[in-house]
């Protein structure tokens, strides 16, 4: 069984602080943004976890094994940094979607992302040591297949950011209502799923789903570790057996 820990990281009164004193410029908006994602990239990524970038004021983290003080340090690092805060919602559960349901309730009890008053809220459930376990995470990679030869070398490049977003709308879409998964685009042609313990038919499945839907070929590496990234790594191995056999569905 999975027991995945996942933290919602939200930047505190983004919202109003975009328009004050008067609205600033989106280039310099972006620019804070995707410096913050990869600084928490960076910061959760060394204690071994996953970083997700959603909307980017919103962030998914997968977290296991990064317990309350090092949440807190994240926090700290952030405050020194930028002229925002975040705040950080922790959830535990064998399914990932309730965990981060869980850390949303957590962030979500504090006040609202648009308060003023609310800064630096940290607050959940942390999966203990002693309840870790090696299978506590499972990631599954998935990737297009031949998409540079069917759309990056074909087509245009908005027509082929098209195609791949497609891709990724439906097997998003379907893995978080049949299987309570979390699925992030992460670049290129690549979407990542935190999922619960699924088998080879149940990703067969969502495969084929996605075919059926936007007619986009899917292959997937499914990884378990103890951590975020040692799943991931996991998966990545698996994903290359895939591309070396010519299968669909691969375990690491």
């Amino acid at each position: 069984m999975t027991n995945t820990q996942v933290t919602l990281v939200q930047i505190d009164n983004y919202g109003p602080w975009t328009v004050t004193p008067e609205p600033r410029r989106e280039v310099d908006l972006q620019t804070l943004q995707s410096r913050l994602y990869a600084d928490l990239s960076q910061l959760i990524g060394n204690r071994e976890g996953y970083t997700f970038f959603t909307r980017f004021d919103n962030m998914v983290t997968v977290t296991n094994g990064i317990d309350r003080d090092a949440h807190a340090l994240i926090q700290e690092s952030v405050a020194n940094r930028y002229p925002v805060t975040v705040s950080l919602g922790v959830g535990v559960d064998p399914s990932p979607a309730v965990a981060l349901g869980e850390a949303t309730a957590a962030i979500q009890e504090g006040g609202s992302a648009q308060d003023a008053s609310r800064q630096e809220i940290l607050s959940g459930e942390f999966l203990s040591e002693s309840d870790r376990t090696d299978d506590d995470v499972q990631i599954a990679h998935f990737d297009v297949n031949d998409a540079t030869g069917k759309y990056t070398d074909q087509l245009n490049e908005f027509d082929t950011f098209i195609h791949i977003e497609q891709g990724y709308a439906a097997l998003m879409r379907y893995m978080r209502e049949q299987h309570d998964s979390l699925s992030f685009f992460v670049g290129g042609d690549n979407v990542i799923a935190v999922c619960p313990s699924l088998g080879e038919a149940e990703y067969q499945d969502a495969i084929e789903a996605v075919h059926e839907r936007v007619e986009v070929e899917l292959k997937v590496g499914v990884g378990r570790h103890r951590t975020a990234q040692g799943a991931g790594m996991a998966a990545k191995h698996a994903l290359e057996t895939c591309r070396d056999d010519g299968t669909d569905v691969e375990f690491a």
